[in-house]
């Protein structure tokens, strides 16, 4: 058995693939299909065993055949147009035709992979599916993209990074919601804009966003080992208040903060469990019992470890 399909007449996208095979044919001298097939078994680099009556049932479009089918009979008819047609450009072009007959109109669309192997077409100067696509999801086509957003910079998070938190946010907000904030982002409507600033934080403190990033990744680190050792906590506390070489200006901060009540019940129940539920500044006393110092900061393209190293009061116990 040939195929998955069985109608005698072809619809839809089988349809559009058999008219296209059908004019390759007619293209390379309506070869019989026994000829056809001998070409193809003569083919080291074939990739089947096509048979006469496999290929007159895929040019009459009887069936849908496998890949490896389609493939050979489009690159031996392609040899043998006058003139001779590319044939890797035959079969990029059939192999879309193909997934769209076995998968429907998903099949027909360019993976992004694809895309950026082959480009947006039209080489030949004429327009493509894909350079249509390439016009309409272009943001430049839609509105102004604010000039602060156009300054160069160094990314604070990788592309991998920023499409994992898109993802996120389409699953939480949907697609539509996810793409009109973009266009704002993009039009410079976003928290802290203003025109002609890049990305629009006039007074964004290069030291105070490194500040920032250094608490998250600690605060992470915090919870693994809090997860990993019970009682690392209270050791660490111990250890804090013995510190000799604590700063007067912190030791009397951490004296203070100790002396709310309130504060230090959401300090000696948290748990990497229970960390959301509370406060920042219980993150903040945590951090600092279990963290001596963190940084300085190196490089942006540096992993968080790397970028952040930490001077633990308990070290890490040794993986042997």
């Amino acid at each position: 058995m040939t195929g998955t399909h069985d109608e005698s007449r072809p619809e839809g996208h089988h349809q559009d693939l058999v008219d296209a095979l059908q004019e390759l044919h007619r293209a390379a001298g309506s070869l019989s299909s026994r000829k056809v097939s001998a070409l193809i078994r003569g083919w080291e680099e074939r990739l089947s065993e096509a048979s006469h009556e496999t290929v007159r049932s895929t040019i009459n479009g009887k069936a849908i055949p496998r890949w490896e089918t389609v493939h050979d009979i489009v690159v031996v008819l392609a040899g043998l147009c006058s003139p001779p047609r590319d044939a890797d450009t035959e079969s990029g072009r059939f192999l879309l035709l193909w997934r769209a007959a076995r998968e429907g109109e998903k099949g027909a669309l360019k993976s992004f992979q694809e895309l950026a192997n082959s480009g947006w077409g039209g080489e030949d100067g004429k327009w493509t599916p894909e350079m249509i696509m390439g016009i309409l999801v272009n943001p430049f086509s839609a509105i102004q993209i604010a000039p602060g957003l156009a300054a160069p910079h160094e990314p604070v998070i990788s592309e991998d990074e920023w499409i994992r938190a898109m993802e996120k946010f389409i699953e939480d907000d949907g697609a539509e919601h996810a793409l009109r904030l973009l266009l704002h982002t993009l039009k410079g409507d976003y928290i802290g804009a203003v025109e002609g600033t890049p990305f629009g934080y006039q007074d964004m403190d290069r030291e105070a966003l490194d500040a920032y990033m250094a608490f998250q990744y600690g605060c992470r680190e915090v919870r693994r080992r809090l997860r990993a050792e019970p009682n690392l906590l209270a050791e660490s506390i111990r250890a804090m208040r013995a510190d000799e070489t604590m700063d007067r200006d912190d030791r009397a901060e951490m004296l203070e903060n100790e002396s709310d009540l309130a504060l230090m019940r959401e300090v000696m129940i948290v748990t990497p469990d229970t960390w959301d539920e509370v406060s920042e500044e219980a993150h903040h006393m945590v951090f600092g019992y279990l963290i001596k110092q963190i940084g300085p900061p190196g490089p942006l393209n540096l992993p968080d470890a790397y970028r952040f190293p930490i001077l633990w009061r308990i070290p890490e116990p040794s993986v042997e």
